[in-house]
């Protein structure tokens, strides 16, 4: 097949000035695309604060979402108007970000502009409905998480996965839809030479000589953030001096604050917001003495690349998909997921400058392998290959089978390769039940 250019629709239900990791991941691919010669136009909700323009961002009027009063829910047929806008425009193919109101609407649109759909599976969700849903059993809710994963995928022509456990995830489910392990890469470039030249410590009212220790993410509750604050009475036994800084924000906050006043250890840990991603973030980077993570749920782990990206040790557990971005020794120290483990590696390398100083430097070559325009590459590669299927299938007349979609950064053929059937016209629009 020729190489040539494309014209990508994507849609999700999420994106700045909501910061999380599929924004990051979204603009991540978008501006990588867009430097390979790619247009990319993206369908996603409107926010009634810190908005800003951006060239082909579509923004659709949105409400609130109960309990989320960071995150925005779009008006289904509000999209849905776009259709003949969209279909002047000649896209190749369609790519939805979140299983929400985009993956409906993403669905729809793409046959009515008679093209196909992908969606990258972002967020392990089976672990994350029994945290904010009460009252019901969670193995009903993992259960129903599953059953609906399944369920959207089977009218996808592909899926892109973070990681391999998030693809052996999906395959665990069922689901039938060939996966291709796509990371998300990191603009090194950029991040790198946007760091503020000041006094960090100064700027937040933090002691001299402290150790300091930082955590970078949304704050809820399956990131497993109460888990290093409790970790901290065994290092401050070792090292005193020692903070945990925590950036972000989140429904977590109140009860993170909770916990360490309950264990004593309020005095040692500050909460700082969102920091921005135009300085003010790479300087806490920079700053911090090591980065510390133990979130369960991650499908990737963006911050662990940017943390080591600057040269900043990790000391993480490998869980899900951060065992996709760590290596033991290459600019990290995995621990397991217990207290005294986990505070025996941190003091380690608190106590050995020699030490944080050699993993920084391998955590810097470490994080070069992700850079962002050669994942933009796998994607493409991976958007050609689909976008082929549907001219060869021409219309509904017959299969096309697909089975050797490689698109990951260790070149591995995707397992349980189907057939993909080009969607039905005559087939039902189903507006989402929300």
């Amino acid at each position: 097949m020729p190489s040539r250019t494309m014209n990508i629709l994507m849609l999700s239900d999420v994106y700045f000035p909501r910061i999380n990791g599929v924004a990051t991941s979204i603009a991540s691919f978008r501006d990588a695309l867009q430097r390979l010669g790619h247009s990319v136009t993206l369908v996603c909700p409107g926010y009634p604060v810190g908005q800003v323009d951006e060239p082909d961002v579509l923004r659709i009027s949105s409400r609130g979402v109960p309990g989320s009063p960071e995150d925005r829910m779009m008006h289904y047929r509000e999209v849905m108007k776009l259709a003949p806008r969209l279909a002047a425009e000649h896209f190749d193919l369609v790519h939805i970000h979140t299983p929400f109101v985009a993956h409906y609407a993403g669905v729809a649109l793409a046959r009515r502009l008679g093209i196909p759909a992908l969606a990258t599976y972002h967020t392990l969700f089976e672990e994350y409905l029994p945290l904010y849903v009460r009252g019901v059993p969670s193995r009903w809710l993992r259960f129903l998480a599953r059953r609906l994963s399944v369920w959207q995928c089977r009218r996808l022509a592909a899926l892109v996965a973070p990681s391999h456990a998030m693809h052996d995830t999906l395959l665990r489910y069922g689901v039938k839809t060939p996966v291709a392990v796509i990371p998300t890469g990191l603009a090194l470039e950029r991040f790198r030479h946007s760091v503020e030249d000041d006094d960090f410590r100064d700027r937040y009212h933090l002691p001299k000589n402290a150790r300091l220790l930082l955590f970078v993410g949304r704050l809820a509750f399956e990131k497993n953030i109460a888990f290093l604050i409790d970790l901290l009475p065994r290092v401050l036994a070792e090292h005193p001096d020692t903070r945990l800084i925590i950036t972000g924000e989140g429904p977590a906050r109140a009860a993170l604050a909770r916990r360490a006043r309950q264990i004593g250890m309020e005095y040692a840990v500050h909460f700082l917001g969102y920091l921005g991603r135009n300085g003010p973030l790479q300087t806490a980077y920079r700053a911090a003495d090591a980065f510390i993570f133990a979130s369960r749920t991650e499908t990737q782990g963006l911050v662990l690349l940017e943390a080591m990206a600057l040269g900043t040790p990790v000391v993480s557990t490998a869980m899900m998909g951060t065992r996709d971005v760590l290596v033991d020794g290459a600019g990290c120290l995995i621990a397991d997921e217990d207290l005294d483990d986990f505070a025996a590696k941190v003091n380690r390398l608190l106590d050995d400058d020699a030490l944080r100083g050699e993993l920084a430097q391998r955590a810097m070559t470490h994080a070069a392998g992700w850079h962002e325009d050669a994942k933009a590459a796998e994607l493409a590669g991976l958007y050609a290959r689909i976008a082929g299927m549907q001219i060869a299938g021409s219309g509904n007349a017959r299969a096309v089978p697909l089975t050797t979609l490689t698109a990951s950064s260790t070149q591995q053929t995707v397992s349980s390769a189907t057939e993909v059937l080009p969607p039905e016209a005559n087939e039902k629009e189903q507006t989402p039940v929300m």
